[in-house]
């Protein structure tokens, strides 16, 4: 086998821009999110009765995939085990198991096969902690006997899940809980992943090494200095299922967050949290396929294969881009875009733009808009006095160059040397 990584191995995943995250176990069938055995102190013999319920009769890997590709994402993540440690797939290694189960089923090779068969990249989700075998993570802490033990576990249940569902294409380590790198032994652990899976695997940074990406969880800003990034985000305000959760997001707010990624070349992880049954709720299945109409309606060019168009707090550098109170902006190649998060009326203007516009259209439409342009101010006239599109209508401007914004905290660009926003370090940005 050829050690040597590719490359290019990492530009599918920098030009995925959107994908699904899936939150499945035992801890779906309460229906109080994917901590309640840690947070609510239930006694692990009694969570581990759970088992005898668990069916998953509504668990559908096909339908999960179409709903995906509906959506316009382009990779899966999926718990293979949470750190309640009910494994969702066939292992040797315990009978706490989805296949133990009524259910009966190999449920990541059911989300492989489907998957696959759509061209969707796949990763696999596998907690490091361990609530509910013995030894836990806990005893792994308080004795270095145990220790021994709970690490040789884990390596060899990395090793059976690489080696019986290879190949696949993200390692995605979660619940790193209580080691650093040294102490979960990561180098030796990337590097057993890699002799199975090859060298073109990725890794995410959460068995206390860097890995290949980053994956901001909660927020939507990109690392600093940048790297390929992902940013994982509930749909709602609960990875696993709770049925006391409908803050749901709506598909405007999934499009900015898009918009978001975008524009920081980077990726949006939107999380699914079947109910116990398997089935995924209604709000979810509305707005993935109601983006994914929006992406269809032309929003997609302004989203995927994007050129980075950033900003500082503090200092320009190789920063193109800037804010708007109306939405986020991308860019690729010699066109802007203007994802519409708020609709500003029926004229209003950029300033700071270091080009000249040849066009302006909204894309979702296909309406071109009248326009004028002078210096770096461009003026749209005569747009529809509300947001034509149920989503978000997107301005694409045309320019004679690779289009660039500039503005700074004053009424005009200064001529001597400034920061352009915060002239101390900032808490704005994570």
């Amino acid at each position: 086998m050829n050690n040597l990584p590719s490359p290019s191995r990492l530009d599918w995943f920098s030009q995925a821009r959107f994908g699904m995250f899936i939150h499945y176990g035992l801890f779906s069938l309460l229906e109080r999110g994917e901590w309640v055995l840690n947070r609510e102190g239930l006694p692990v013999d009694e969570y581990r009765q759970l088992q005898h319920r668990f069916t998953a009769e509504r668990f559908d890997a096909e339908k999960l995939c179409d709903l995906a590709v509906s959506a316009g994402m382009r990779y899966i993540i999926f718990t293979t085990m949470h750190h309640e440690a009910f494994r969702l797939y066939d292992t040797s290694l315990s009978n706490f198991s989805s296949v133990k189960s009524p259910a009966g089923r190999d449920l990541t090779r059911e989300i492989m096969l489907a998957a696959r068969k759509r061209g969707l990249k796949v990763a696999l989700y596998h907690s490091l902690n361990n609530w509910t075998d013995s030894p836990d993570a806990v005893d792994a802490l308080e004795d270095e006997k145990k220790y021994e033990r709970f690490i040789q576990a884990t390596f060899e249940r990395i090793r059976e899940l690489n080696e019986r569902y290879k190949p696949f294409d993200v390692m995605w380590y979660d619940g790193w809980w209580p080691f650093n790198a040294e102490r979960w032994r990561a180098e030796a652990m990337n590097e057993m992943v890699r002799s199975i899976q090859g060298p073109d695997v990725l890794f995410n940074g959460r068995n206390g090494l860097p890995g290949d990406f980053g994956t901001p969880e909660g927020h939507m800003w990109a690392p600093n200095p940048w790297r390929p990034w992902e940013a994982c985000i509930t749909h709602n305000n609960s990875w696993g299922y709770h049925a006391g959760d409908h803050d749901w997001k709506s598909p405007r707010q999934i499009a900015d967050m898009l918009a978001t990624a975008a524009s920081n070349r980077g990726n949006l992880v939107l999380n699914v949290g079947p109910r116990g049954d398997g089935s995924v709720p209604e709000p979810t299945i509305d707005a993935l396929q109601t983006v994914g109409a929006w992406l269809d309606r032309g929003a997609r060019e302004a989203i995927f294969d994007t050129d980075p168009f950033t900003y500082s707090l503090m200092e320009r550098g190789h920063h193109r881009g800037d804010w708007s109170h109306h939405g986020p902006f991308t860019a690729k190649a010699n066109n802007l875009y203007l994802i519409m998060r708020r609709w500003p009326g029926t004229s209003f203007s950029i300033a700071g733009l270091g080009a000249r516009v040849e066009r302006v259209t909204l894309v979702t439409s296909d309406q071109d808009v009248p326009f004028e342009q002078s210096g770096d101010r461009l003026t749209f006239k005569n747009l529809p006095k509300s947001d034509p599109d149920p989503v978000a209508s997107v301005l694409r401007m045309t320019c004679d160059a690779p289009p660039e914004i500039y503005l700074t905290g004053g009424i005009r660009i200064p001529k001597v040397a400034h920061t352009p926003y915060d002239p101390c370090p900032s808490d704005i940005q994570h």
